[in-house]
Formats: structure tokens, sequence, C-alpha cells
């Protein structure tokens, strides 16, 4: 799709005027509420839609097709995030009423990364045709990971990346948090508060993600101004859902079976692009197909996840229900008399 440069610029407006209405809106600190991070979460989608059509209208089907393809792509990647990112709040005791901050501007960060990112790839993709290669094994190869790690049934755990690390070295920093404020003065000396801290490990880890969730959608689209718009919506929409799912998180006991699964799809129609772009001719995999499977196997894995959490729930309360009525059994008359 050709994309003038004022385009680009129009869109980076726009998309900073929606996030400028939303940290307008949301400036004050205080702890969100389930109905505000539902309202929320359903203008970011809408607003994607609305976008998808735009450029439908605008680009033609296939645009339209590749950029909901890469959206909800990105969206079900980045709900794993959410994992991590509970993880991170707990590790630096985020209270409440500060995580939506928090989260903001940790979005912010891992946005800018990205587009850097994204520009990086589209080059590298733009000069070598080989890229294809790399990028559609590497995807197959994070999809055995992610297996390997669901079959693990290991807590998930959050290391500090080097550079948050190298950050903490070098500046000195206080253990308390002191409202909004990133950086304070104590004795004349200047500290860094932990809410610049957490920032940092949410947008550095989030660029960790990245490292899957680009190349990913690389292999729906080539199109530098999708994949972008496309990461753009789905992360401005991540801080809501945070709030949203967050309690629902656990439920959703078979989603890296389901990301391993779209990981692996779109690695192998990234190889068969990498292949037919060789000139060997094997069928390629459309977009519609592409969206179909990527849908397909998100409503699967939730109804799987939804059913497999209401067994287990089920059977831990029997469990608790037996251990209840051990004691009252042993205290009737003539118990464990022969």
């Amino acid at each position: 799709m050709d994309v003038s440069l004022t385009l680009w610029v129009l869109t980076i407006v726009g998309l900073c005027a929606l996030i400028g209405t939303d940290f307008f809106v949301g400036r004050k600190p205080h702890e969100v509420t389930l109905k505000e991070a539902g309202t929320w979460t359903i203008i970011w989608i809408v607003l994607a839609g609305l976008f998808g059509i735009g450029l439908w209208i605008w680009g033609g089907g296939q645009a339209s097709g590749e950029f909901f393809a890469g959206y909800v792509t990105e969206k079900s990647l980045s709900v794993d995030n959410l994992f991590i990112f509970v993880i991170i709040m707990a590790k630096f005791a985020v209270p409440p009423q500060y995580q939506a901050r928090v989260l903001m501007v940790g979005v912010l960060i891992a946005l800018v990364m990205r587009a850097a990112f994204i520009a990086a790839g589209a080059a590298l993709i733009a000069s070598f045709s080989w890229v294809f290669y790399i990028f559609g094994a590497f995807l197959i190869y994070t999809a055995w990971k992610l297996i390997q790690e669901a079959t693990a049934d290991e807590e998930e755990e959050w290391e500090e990346n080097r550079l948050l690390k190298a950050v903490e070295r070098r500046f000195a920093a206080t253990d308390k948090y002191h409202g909004t404020k990133l950086f304070i003065t104590e004795n004349g000396k200047r500290l860094m508060t932990p809410m610049l801290i957490v920032m940092l490990a949410i947008g550095t880890t989030d660029l960790l993600f990245a490292l899957d969730s680009i190349p990913a959608i690389f292999g729906l689209t080539q199109d530098p101004y999708i994949v972008f718009t496309a990461n753009a919506f789905a992360l401005m929409g991540l801080r809501q859902l945070y709030f949203l799912i967050g309690g629902l998180l656990k439920k959703l006991v078979h989603l890296s079976y389901g990301l391993s699964a779209i990981l692996g799809f779109i690695g192998v129609k990234l190889v068969l692009h990498a292949l037919h772009e060789s000139g060997v001719h094997v069928p390629e995999i459309s977009t519609a197909i592409s969206l179909s499977v990527i849908g397909g196997v998100l409503v699967i894995t939730t109804i799987t996840s939804l059913r497999a959490s209401r067994r287990l729930e089920a059977e831990q309360k029997d469990k608790e229900e037996s251990k209840e009525e051990e004691p009252a059994e042993a205290r009737r008359p003539g118990a464990g008399d022969d």
C-alpha cells in the first residue's frame, strides 16, 4: 500500500491526540474500576474497527484484512504480556491508584521502541528476502518453547533485564513512592523513585515480547504502515485490558497453547512465503485464511480454558469440603472402635 508522508504524519498526530485524551481523562491518580476499564476497552476496540473500515475504503479489502489479522494477533499476544505485568506490579508493590499511570507511560515507552523495531524489520525485509526464513524459523522455535513452558507447569517469573539493571546502578533510588514523581531531591541528592523504575520495567519488558510479536505480524503483512498501526491500537488498549481481565488471567490456562499454535501457523506461513519468493512453487496462505485460523484458535482456546478452570475449581471445592467433613466424622461416638 502506497502511504504518503502526509498520511504518516496525520496518523501519528491522530494517535497522539487519542493518547493525550486518554491521559487527560485519567490524569488524576485513582484506582481504576471495572466499569471504567470496560468502557475504555470498548472505545479502543471500536476505534481500531473504524480504522480498519477506513483502510478498506481507502486501501481496499487486502489492506483492511491484513490490519485486522495483525491487530487480532498483536492483541492476543499482548494478553500474554499481562501475566508479566501483574508480576512486575506485585514485585514493585505499586499502589492501586498509581498502576494506571505506570501502565500508560510504560506502554508509551514500548510503542516508541516498537516503532524503531518495526522500521528496522521493514528495512531488512525490503533489502533481504531471506529474512523471511529467519523470522519463520524463529516463530516456529518460539511456538515450541511456549508448549514446553506450558507443559512444565511452572509459575512464570520475571527478572530485571540488563537495561533496567544498568539504570539502577547508575542512579541512586529511594524505596518509597512519592506520588507520581519520577525523581525527588533528598539532602541535596537527586534520587530516582520506584515509579520510574517500574515504568521502565514495563516498557523494556514489552520490547522483549516484541521479539516474537513483530516477526509474527510481518508474517501477515509486509506493509510498515499496517504493522505500526496494528501494534499501536493493540498496545493502546492494553492498559484498560489489564484492569478488565486481570482477575480472569489465571482462568486462561490454555492461552500458551493457543499462542503457540498461532505463532507456529504464522511461522509456517512465513517459510512458505520465503520459498515462494525464492522461486519455489508452493501454496501461499491468504490473509482471509490467516484471520480465520487466528480467530478460531483464540475462540477454541478461550472456551477450553474456561471449561478447564471451572472443572479445576469444582475439584478444589470438593477437596475442601471433604477435608471439612473428616474431623466431624472422627468426633462421632464409636468412631475408631473396632
